[in-house]
């Protein structure tokens, strides 16, 4: 899908949907890493992540327009647009656009492989699993404030 074609698509959904139409600009940006698009405040412009409408299809693409046509529309009439809002919710409900986009099959893959490190207190031995390592002279026992101790780690799969 070339920018024009996402130009006209987002213009086009802003119309059938919000019976508003799209002014402003829609392009791809490729450094987009964590999400599926972004409204951007000041320009008004929109954002989307190329990724998911390569990986996940132009259904899951049209749900992303929707949602930041809400952060759009609602910004421009001066109404709650960010994420809390209850205008910014009942209108995602309205046009029936998804709150959170789906993660990337890439994504999921990364996120259940790892490691599992286990730490014990020293003074309750209190048992605390984290997937990242935490600096032990830095942080105490949430219970007791004691000594934390690395016992082990797993590396899950």
């Amino acid at each position: 899908m070339k920018e024009s074609e996402l130009q006209k698509l987002v213009e086009e959904l802003s119309l059938a949907y919000f019976n508003k139409p799209f002014r402003h600009r829609a392009m791809f940006n490729p450094r987009l890493r964590t999400t599926g698009g972004r409204y951007l405040l000041h320009s008004h412009n929109i954002e989307i992540n190329k990724k998911y409408y390569e990986q996940l299809g132009e259904k899951e693409l049209i749900g992303i327009i929707k949602h930041e046509l809400c952060h759009y529309h609602l910004h421009l009439e001066g109404k709650g647009f960010r994420h809390r809002d209850r205008d910014f919710r009942n209108l995602l409900k309205k046009v029936d656009a998804p709150r959170f986009c789906s993660p990337l099959p890439e994504q999921r893959k990364r996120r259940k492989s790892g490691k599992i490190i286990i730490y014990s207190c020293k003074s309750c031995n209190e048992i605390y699993k984290r997937r990242r390592s935490i600096n032990t002279s830095k942080y105490v026992c949430g219970k007791c404030r004691g000594k934390l101790i690395k016992l082990k780690e797993l590396t899950a799969e």
